[in-house]
């Protein structure tokens, strides 16, 4: 079965009361809770996370080096700053999408670097929380072009949340 880790960075945890004319009513429960919908759906399963630390994406992300086939990330405001997550991304070879709620683009002139984008396979940014769900729609779509094994037909996808704010 397809295996997809979902890293959620800093401050995500505040959806739904944080910024709500950038960032929507949509709280990271309901992300996750779409995600693991539309996981079920696709028969492949995810395990979500969200972490206002650093060092602890970091250390999630190396240990998706087995067990896993791809990783989206919404690194957040560490997309701007975090060489050591781009690093790591590098480090496993993963394909992985970066997503964001917003678009970074058309926001404050230091949130248009991404240190992430040129270690991820895609970019999704600006369609809010369905960017999410079209970056799983994609990444299994190229997993399955890549020949990822992805196990009985009948397996239920799991959904596992763990989340630490810091």
């Amino acid at each position: 079965m397809v295996r997809i880790l979902v890293l959620h960075g800093p401050n995500l945890n505040l959806l739904g009361t944080r910024e709500q004319s950038i960032y929507g009513t949509t709280t990271l429960d309901e992300i996750d809770a779409a995600i693991a919908q539309t996981a079920e759906n696709l028969n492949i399963e995810v395990d979500t996370r969200q972490s206002n630390v650093e060092g602890e994406l970091v250390t999630w992300i190396q240990e998706a080096r087995t067990g896993y086939h791809g990783i989206i990330i919404n690194p957040a405001a560490y997309t701007h700053t975090s060489v050591a997550i781009r690093d790591a991304l590098a480090a496993v070879a993963l394909p992985t999408v970066e997503v964001h709620l917003s678009n970074i683009y058309q926001r404050e002139e230091f949130r248009h670097h991404s240190y992430i984008a040129g270690v991820a396979m895609a970019q999704l940014s600006g369609f809010g929380p369905a960017g999410y769900l079209l970056a799983l729609q994609g990444l299994l779509e190229h997993l399955l072009e890549q020949g990822a094994k992805t196990g009985a037909a009948t397996s239920k996808p799991v959904r596992r949340t763990r989340r630490r704010n810091a």
